[in-house]
């Protein structure tokens, strides 16, 4: 029976291939250990092992581990979507937001940001047209030249920093059918950075634990990984 720490370790070695099967060093892709729906210890144990950055989809479960865990040199990310009237939490919180989809938020979270260290920021965008993801509409190419315009708006907010992209493929129990998710994402990516060159856009933010590989191969820098490495995650009290 394995570990988290074996887990981990094994996803990490996955990583490193997949990333030099793409002609990349292995350390241009950064691990996400997402630990929603898992309590402090399990917490504890993968961040014993070595992980450093943390993805949580919902601030308030996200609060009692951040606290448990101050100090351990965690870098956290919000992953999850976000509600306007929440932005002042997460921009407390949180070091990454991988879910900024709306030109309201980033005005919010601009104004929470305290310190001039700022708030790294994704752009979430929904590149497969399903009406059950969050993100800018970006499935349709007529749609980019806007999509620049609202990335062009977000430099007026001085404590954000628009570091890239961030996008959710449908779930599929075959991981190449996420590859042309991807590989329109990173397009995307380099359409933005001709538009608007005065963003950074390094970051892609792609592929989680059952199409990571294929993310990677396709051009992604951070990878979200929950279950393959923390297991199944618990069920909050009533969920069915």
């Amino acid at each position: 029976m394995t570990t988290i720490t074996d887990r981990y370790h094994a996803i990490l070695e996955r990583i490193a291939a997949a990333a030099r099967r793409s002609g990349r060093p292995p350390e241009s892709v950064r691990l996400i250990v997402v630990t929603k729906g898992h309590g402090i210890e399990s917490i504890r144990q993968v961040v014993e092992a070595g992980a450093h950055r943390l993805g949580e989809n919902y601030v308030e479960e996200s609060a009692p581990k951040i606290a448990a865990l101050q100090g351990a040199g965690i870098s956290w990310h919000m992953i999850g979507h976000v509600q306007s009237r929440k932005a002042r939490s997460v921009a407390e919180r949180f070091h990454w937001v991988h879910s900024l989809d709306r030109i309201k938020l980033a005005r919010r979270l601009n104004a929470a940001v305290s310190g001039g260290s700022g708030l790294s920021v994704l752009l979430e965008c929904n590149v497969s047209g399903e009406a059950s993801k969050f993100g800018w509409p970006a499935w349709d190419e007529r749609t980019w030249p806007a999509l620049a315009d609202e990335a062009a708006a977000l430099l007026d907010f001085p404590a954000l920093q628009v570091r890239g992209l961030m996008t959710m493929a449908p779930y599929t129990a075959d991981p190449e059918a996420a590859r042309p998710v991807f590989r329109t994402l990173r397009r995307l990516r380099d359409f933005l950075a001709r538009r608007v060159p005065q963003a950074q856009w390094e970051h892609l933010s792609m592929g989680m634990s059952g199409d990571f590989e294929v993310a990677i191969e396709e051009g992604a820098t951070f990878v979200r990984v929950g279950t393959a490495i923390m297991g199944p995650r618990r069920k909050p009290p009533g969920e069915a």
